[in-house]
């Protein structure tokens, strides 16, 4: 990869995987793989192409889009579409990548891949963001399909701007199909789809606090910390509050809020909610009536080193929100469980701290998650959304709900076992996670691979 231009997000990505598949017996039990591995490095396809639109002045703006159609063998390309002023080629590989191994783990027929724009929807009218969904998807429709490349939602992409796209790629293929997921739910969307990534990080968390407890222990009672106030934050408080947790932070770009006593509620969730849909800042609830006095808005910073002692982090924003720093801080403030409800939540420096600990203490030690595993929920739904869609079918959010369960908990005990095997923890040491999601989704995508004839 060196004649590339710099990818620093993507070669971070890349050497995760990659340091954890080599420190693994998996290259000694199957040296073939090591060539699988420098073959799924590289894109199947990268689509690049500007997006012209036009503003409500009348005057023609143009952004830079992209599609990466990063692997195919386990089914059709599968990630979402990100509208945000940092997307770059470099985000964009590394969330493909790790898209790869996130959707092998779900068990599901999906491959991995990710795209989106540099576009900010900040500031902008609903009509101009309107046009650039129609601008967008007039040239990213001629690359995808059902049984081809299923963009979902992501970063600045809400249902909202998925049914403009919708209608947009039916009006050029006159195909009405699961091209795209997360839906409206009376075109085709899956009920608990929204609340699928908060609720799947929850649910893989029950299981590592019940299995490193033998099973008496749950989060009733447990202090969690929850970094960001999108979707996947909200049902992760949500669903936190509702197995008996008290729920201490959220945050955004420009700062945190922290509660003082009681943690915050679920009428606080809705009001923030609210707040995210017309696109402003945590701070403007801080000060309100709902909220002073019941928590203190620190500007600039992340939580995790403002909540004191917790048992619970679940960073849910963006990449690299916890540093080294951080994750000493969390270490010492007697924190045990970590997940990332976020990709790449966690910067290299801050796992190389919680498994290190984890090394060294033993069952005291806290239990890292990483999001390739713990944030499958979102993309495990959407398949569910896929598979709904290709039969004419809606099952109930109850129906949804258990099958999230089920993945999870079917995820979770495969990176369990998968770190036993290849990674040997030592007696009273809890198994690598991260060790135990990265090979067995890259096992389960070289096999795949090899079978079609990528490397023999």
């Amino acid at each position: 990869m060196s004649n590339l231009p710099s990818e620093p997000e993507f070669e971070q990505a890349y050497k995760e995987l990659a340091s954890t598949l080599e420190n693994s017996s998996l290259f000694e039990k199957n040296p073939e793989y090591k060539k699988a591995l420098a073959i799924s490095a590289i894109p199947e396809r990268i689509i690049q192409f500007r997006v012209t639109w036009e503003d409500d002045k009348g005057e023609v703006q143009v952004n830079r889009g992209y599609r990466v159609q990063f692997n195919s063998a386990l089914g059709p390309y599968k990630g979402g579409l990100r509208f945000h002023p940092t997307v770059n080629l470099s985000v964009l590989k590394f969330l493909g990548f790790e898209q790869i191994f996130k959707n092998a783990l779900t068990g599901l027929s999906m491959g991995g891949g990710k795209g989106g724009a540099d576009f900010d929807p900040k500031g902008k009218s609903d009509n101009e963001i309107r046009k650039f969904c129609v601008a967008f998807m007039s040239e990213l429709g001629k690359h995808i399909g059902a049984n081809i490349d299923v963009p979902a939602g992501d970063i600045g992409v809400s249902p909202r701007e998925i049914g403009w796209m919708f209608g947009q790629y039916k009006k050029q293929t006159k195909n009405w199909e699961g091209v795209l997921t997360g839906k409206g739910l009376a075109w085709g969307g899956s009920l608990i789809r929204p609340e699928a990534t908060g609720y799947g990080c929850v649910y893989y968390v029950d299981h590592m606090i019940k299995y490193a407890s033998g099973g008496k222990d749950s989060f009733s009672g447990k202090k969690v910390t929850i970094s960001g106030s999108g979707n996947v934050a909200q049902y992760a408080a949500l669903k936190v509050i509702e197995l008996g947790g008290t729920v201490v932070s959220l945050s955004d770009s420009k700062g945190s809020i922290i509660a003082k006593e009681g943690g915050i509620t679920p009428e606080m969730v809705s009001t923030i909610a609210d707040l995210k849909v017309k696109r402003k800042a945590l701070s403007e609830v801080a000060s309100s009536s709902d909220f002073s006095g019941k928590v203190e808005y620190k500007e600039g910073v992340r939580p995790w080193l403002h909540v004191g002692n917790v048992d619970v982090a679940l960073p849910s924003a963006t990449q690299n929100e916890v540093s080294q720093e951080e994750a000493e801080g969390l270490i010492k403030a007697g924190c045990k469980f970590i997940a990332e409800g976020s990709n790449m939540g966690c910067t290299q420096e801050a796992i190389e701290a919680f498994e290190k600990v984890r090394k060294e203490k033993g069952q005291d030690a806290i239990w890292y998650a990483p999001g390739k595993a713990a944030n499958a929920g979102g993309v495990a739904v959407s398949g569910l959304e896929m598979a709904q869609n290709s039969a004419r079918i809606k099952w109930t959010s109850e129906e949804v709900d258990e099958k999230l369960k089920d993945i999870m908990k079917n995820c979770f005990e495969n990176c369990l076992n998968t770190a036993k095997e290849y990674v040997t923890p030592k007696e009273g040491e809890f198994p690598s996670l991260v060790a135990g999601a990265n090979i067995a989704g890259a096992i389960k995508t070289f096999s795949a691979m090899h079978d079609q004839g990528d490397w023999w």
